[in-house]
Order: C-alpha cells, then sequence, then structure tokens
C-alpha cells in the first residue's frame, strides 16, 4: 500500500502547479522566456507524461496516451522551441492535465486497480522519483514566472531600504583534516547520482557560515568586478556577451538604488540575505574578487560539493536551503558509479559542462531537502535561484598567503 503521506505530496505538487499555471494568460501559456527553458505549457505537459509513462506504460503496459505526447515533452527530433510551439491552448492543456492527475491519484490511492509491479513498492518504487520530479519541476516552472516578471516589466519603484554595499568578511568554521561521508546511504529516495556512498579524504578548510551576502555582492559590483576581465577566467565570453552587470532580478531607480523584481513584483533588497539570481561565471569571478582582495579573505574561493556537503553534516553551516550553492567542481558520477537498470531513470547531466548546486532554496519541496541531494546547473544560468558560499585556506596558510 502506497502511504498516505507520499500520495499527499503528490497531490500537493499537482495543485501548485496547476495554481500556478492557472496565473498565466493564454497568450503567454505557451511562450519561452529562456532558451533553456520550456513554457509553462511544456512543463506541466512533462509532469503529466511523467506519470502517463511510468503509470501506464511502464506498470500498466498501455503506452497509447505517453506515445502521442512524447514528441512534444522528450528531447529528441523536436527542439525545444519547436515542441513549445506545438502544443494545445492553455484551457485544453489545463483541462486535460488535471483529468489524467486526478486518475492517477484515484489508481494510487486503490491499488487493486494496478497491476502487481516491483515500481509500486512502498518506499523503494517508482513514486518517490516521480514526486521528486515533479519538485523539480515546480521550482523551473517558478524559474519561469519570474522571467516572466521582469521581461518588459516598467516600474517607478524605489526602495524604502537602500542596499549599502559591505567589505567581505572571513566568518568561517574550521573543517579538520579527516576522512568524511558523502552520498546517500540510507535513504530509499536517492537518485542515481547521490550514489554509491563514498569515503573521502579532504584536508583542513574553513568554510563560511552563510552565503554571500546582497551587500558583499553589491561591493564586488562597485569596485568594478563586471569591468575586470581579469576576474571571469571561463566565464570571460559570457560577460561580453550576455551579463547585465548585475543579478538577474536586480533593477535601478532613477536614484541609482538597487531593488529586487520577484514572483510579486518589486522589492527592497535586504543587505544580509542571501544573494541569488547568479550563475556559476558570476559566482566564480567573485570568489577570485574576494581572494585578490587580501587580508582575511585571501584565498578565496568557492566550496567544492564535497565541503559543503561535510560541513553539513558536522553542522558547520548556517543559514542555509535559502538560496541554491554554486560549487567549484563539475557536476560528475561517483567514484565506482553503476547507472540504474531503468534507463529512463538515470541521470542525463554528466556532460563535462554542468556545475554542481547544493543547499535548496525557498521554493525547494521537502522532498528534495537531505545532504545529499545534488542539483546542477549550467554555468551561464542565472535563472535558478542560485547563490554562493565561500571557502578559505586553514588559518596558518591563510596567514601565509596574505604576507605573501
Amino acid at each position: 500500500m502506497i502511504s498516505p503521506a507520499l500520495l499527499g505530496s503528490l497531490s500537493n505538487l499537482h495543485h501548485l502547479m496547476m495554481n500556478l499555471a492557472e496565473q498565466i494568460p493564454d497568450a503567454d501559456f505557451n511562450r519561452q522566456y529562456h532558451p533553456d527553458l520550456g513554457s509553462c505549457g511544456h512543463i506541466l505537459g512533462q509532469c503529466v507524461y511523467r506519470e502517463l509513462y511510468w503509470l501506464r506504460e511502464v506498470i500498466g503496459g498501455d503506452g497509447d496516451l505517453s506515445s502521442r505526447i512524447r514528441h512534444l515533452v522528450v528531447p529528441g527530433e523536436l527542439r525545444l522551441k519547436a515542441q513549445c510551439a506545438q502544443l494545445p491552448p492553455k484551457d485544453h492543456l489545463l483541462n486535460w492535465a488535471a483529468e489524467i492527475q486526478d486518475h492517477h491519484l484515484m489508481l494510487l490511492a486503490n491499488p487493486r486497480l494496478l497491476p502487481e509491479h516491483p515500481l509500486l513498492a512502498e518506499e523503494t518504487g517508482i513514486l518517490p522519483f516521480i514526486v521528486q520530479e515533479h519538485a523539480r519541476s515546480y521550482e523551473q516552472l517558478l524559474s519561469l514566472l519570474s522571467l516572466r516578471q521582469l521581461q518588459g516589466l516598467t516600474t517607478g519603484y524605489s526602495p524604502k531600504a537602500v542596499l549599502a554595499s559591505q567589505t567581505p568578511a572571513c566568518d568561517a568554521v574550521d573543517v579538520t583534516q579527516g576522512v568524511y561521508r558523502i552520498g546517500s546511504r540510507f535513504e530509499p529516495w536517492a537518485y542515481d547520482n547521490e550514489l554509491p556512498p563514498q569515503m573521502i579524504k579532504l584536508s583542513n578548510f574553513r568554510i563560511a557560515r552563510r552565503p554571500v551576502s546582497n551587500a558583499e555582492y553589491l561591493a564586488f559590483m562597485e569596485d568594478g568586478g563586471y569591468e575586470r576581465e581579469s576576474l571571469w577566467w571561463r566565464g570571460a565570453e559570457w560577460l561580453k556577451s550576455e551579463a547585465s552587470g548585475a543579478p538577474n532580478h536586480w533593477r535601478r531607480d532613477d536614484s541609482g538604488h538597487w531593488y529586487g523584481i520577484g514572483l510579486n513584483g518589486p522589492f527592497d533588497l535586504i543587505g544580509d540575505d542571501p544573494i541569488y539570481g547568479i550563475n556559476h561565471h558570476e559566482a566564480s569571478a567573485f570568489a577570485v574578487w574576494a581572494s585578490e582582495r587580501g587580508g582575511e579573505t585571501a584565498g578565496a574561493v568557492l566550496q567544492h560539493e564535497y565541503q559543503w556537503e561535510t560541513a553539513l553534516r558536522t553542522q558547520a553551516l548556517e543559514n542555509h536551503g535559502r538560496v541554491w550553492e554554486w560549487c567549484a567542481n563539475t557536476f560528475e558520477p561517483y567514484s565506482e558509479y553503476q547507472p540504474p537498470a531503468e534507463s529512463a531513470l538515470a541521470t542525463r547531466d554528466f556532460d563535462d559542462e554542468h556545475r554542481s548546486l547544493r543547499g535548496g532554496c525557498l521554493h525547494t519541496q521537502p522532498a528534495l531537502r537531505r545532504p545529499s541531494f545534488r542539483n546542477r546547473g549550467l554555468p551561464h544560468q542565472q535563472f535558478l535561484f542560485a547563490g554562493a558560499r565561500l571557502v578559505f585556506p586553514p588559518k596558518d596558510q591563510g596567514a601565509r598567503h596574505h604576507q605573501g
């Protein structure tokens, strides 16, 4: 029997996404707001297809409906732009999605209506995977709605509290050299990319207690961070061709003061809040800038995901889970990784391009909040509700760095 809690999570995600989708005008429903993101209709269609494929095609042996829409939601012959253009209008898609989702909830609540299948097992079955994938789709939909707010929006907003810059400080926690466990060991919902659990050796390091703040990032901007190409390394091309000189959702009023634009419109930027709306290039450039300033931030680098997970498990981190945190490393399989027997369950982003993200954001659902969960993004993507956290050398090494 499938637990009521798991069914509740699935039903909640259905409602969350349908409520968001209903807010989008008909004319914008199948519109893309970023080349890497599908339209609202496309994201919702992927969620419906995900359930059709697993519950009806794989478990039920009926691939009629899933095969009809596969070419519109699964990467293949059609490019993403073409898929979005061929989707049905809003009312048709929403009614269709609601009917199918309600039917699936009824089936799952009455297992006798489904054939016996190992993928219906409570903890090791397919439903936890569907719930987690829907949770990821929910964040994509929120990213899309945020981008929609930014495009074509004119506002006379002026912040009541003016954001002031603040020099980065090294408020860090020591993590001693040792062997630490990384990855999932007992979580039955773990993705293949969290396995197998690893024992890894880390040298001494210090990790910032909190992510980089809005005020600290503003200091980087005011010090010419977007004008100094030497800070950008691999992001130099992005800097020349795409950079706007600020985080994705930041805007300036007529007096030159910065404010943010979110899902509910413009808002004041709080100095101590963690920065988000930056990509991996921007996070890396900030780390280089902080290091070059010398003093207590000398030697600063972006965290490696091993350092983040170790610090979390040893309770060294504060203020995590409000923004995703870019990591320095490429998103790669763990040592002795074995792809799942079911190829549709395998991680598809091991491409030497994606970078690891850790921590979760304000919109991240409980199903994805665990120390071993690994998110990822492409280096140019600013829409991921992502910020940064710095790591520093041990104190004795940092002192030598400063003297040098």
